[in-house]
């Protein structure tokens, strides 16, 4: 029978020391390498295809005072994400701490999906993060010493939307291998929790990471604007520190109440705008 740990492990002493942020070149995964950055921390930061975006990242690392690796994962080869995880954890010594940033996503209707995007969506969203999540869980398990997982999600883990069907599949694939992943790995006192953003002003929403307060009014959205990376990054980073270490499985939904609004939105729909993508 597999030791327990002390009630005391991998709680208050716990600090992200050995940090890897995969989609770290822009959006939510910058400003939540940025937010884990610091003296004598390590942050692995991982592109694939804004390469520019990643030395930009690796430069306000820098600039916080902590130390970055840059590599390149193109995670529509999920094995790719176990290898670059083992290479950055080679680099740092080890890793304590993995958030999950990387992602894609489709705006089709069912009937007019192929498959190979289809495949495409998935390998990226839930092949691959299973394959990080894996390999960095193995090195935390071997090191003994704890460790943090953050999946970055989706509302849509949670709830529907037209022409994202892969991409739903695929979130909501990974919030239950979140709570499968919490259960085994909490006797080795790693935690893993999922966060679930909404709309936020990223590229990935075909928006730039500017202010989301000009010009960005959403009235769908109870505080009535998308959000910022950086309100991402914070919460990841608390679920990351010292005082989250009674936090596990959990998803936590930052997205200004926009899953709450549910029959108050359907109610008030006058219009049959929202069947298409």
């Amino acid at each position: 029978m597999t030791a327990q740990p002390e009630p005391t492990s991998g709680a208050q002493a716990f600090e992200p020391r050995r940090v890897i942020v995969t989609g770290a070149d822009s959006g939510i995964g910058k400003a939540t390498a940025v937010a884990l950055a610091g003296p004598d921390r390590q942050v692995g930061i991982t592109w694939h295809e804004d390469e520019a975006g990643a030395e930009s990242t690796a430069e306000e690392v820098r600039a916080a005072g902590g130390t970055a690796h840059v590599r390149r994962l193109d995670l529509t080869d999920p094995a790719a994400g176990t290898r670059v995880v083992d290479e950055l954890a080679g680099a740092m010594g080890g890793v304590d701490t993995l958030v999950m940033c990387s992602g894609t996503g489709t705006a089709t209707r069912l009937l007019d999906l192929d498959l190979a995007t289809w495949r495409e969506v998935v390998s990226v969203d839930l092949d691959g993060a299973f394959c990080c999540l894996q390999a960095a869980a193995r090195h935390m398990v071997d090191a003994g010493a704890g460790g943090r997982i953050v999946a970055i999600t989706s509302v849509h883990e949670h709830a529907p939307r037209v022409g994202a069907g892969p991409y739903c599949a695929a979130k909501g694939g990974l919030g239950l291998l979140v709570k499968v992943a919490a259960l085994e790995l909490a006797e080795h006192g790693i935690t893993v929790n999922a966060v679930a953003p909404g709309e936020i002003a990223t590229p990935m929403t075909g928006q730039e990471d500017e202010s989301v307060l000009r010009d960005k009014r959403r009235p769908g959205i109870p505080v009535a604007r998308p959000g910022d990376a950086r309100e991402i990054a914070a919460t990841v980073a608390f679920l990351c520190g010292p005082d989250a270490g009674y936090v596990n499985g959990a998803s936590w939904a930052v997205d200004g109440g926009m899953l709450t609004m549910g029959p108050m939105a359907g109610s008030h729909l006058r219009e049959d705008d929202w069947r298409r993508p």
